[in-house]
């Protein structure tokens, strides 16, 4: 099935102006009409799906070249580790991990501080 642009960013929940900057980055490609209009095959809605949660899970838009490979297949619940695969998404991991886990301790941190000031805050539900 060949679709708009305007129908890949409903099917897939992404703005058009997302879809053009994936494509402007070798993400995402499309083929044009006479009249201009992108347009995509089926494959793209995997592909941008893809592309998203690797975003949601940490990565970064240029972190997501070195999953070339996996993008138009559903992702594999753990990507196997490649020590070869230096340029690759074993090469973004391990930065991504450090990143978070700084960002964590950061958040630990400040948690800490406030209910070392509020203490009666120590019990509460966070989900309250």
């Amino acid at each position: 099935m060949i679709m708009l642009i305007g129908e890949l960013a409903a099917r897939t929940g992404v703005t058009r102006r997302a879809l053009r900057f994936y494509e402007e980055l070798g993400l995402l490609t499309s083929e044009r009409t006479s009249a201009g209009y992108r347009r995509y095959d089926e494959e793209a809605v995997a592909r941008v799906r893809n592309i998203r949660e690797l975003l949601e899970i940490g990565f970064t838009v240029e972190d997501v070249r070195a999953f070339q490979p996996y993008l138009d297949r559903e992702l594999p619940e753990q990507f196997p580790f490649e020590p070869r695969c230096v340029n690759g998404y074993a090469a973004v991991g391990r930065p991504r991990v450090a990143e978070l886990n700084r960002r964590i301790a950061r958040l630990t941190e400040l948690r800490d501080r406030l209910v070392e000031r509020m203490p009666w805050l120590a019990g509460e539900d966070p989900a309250r």
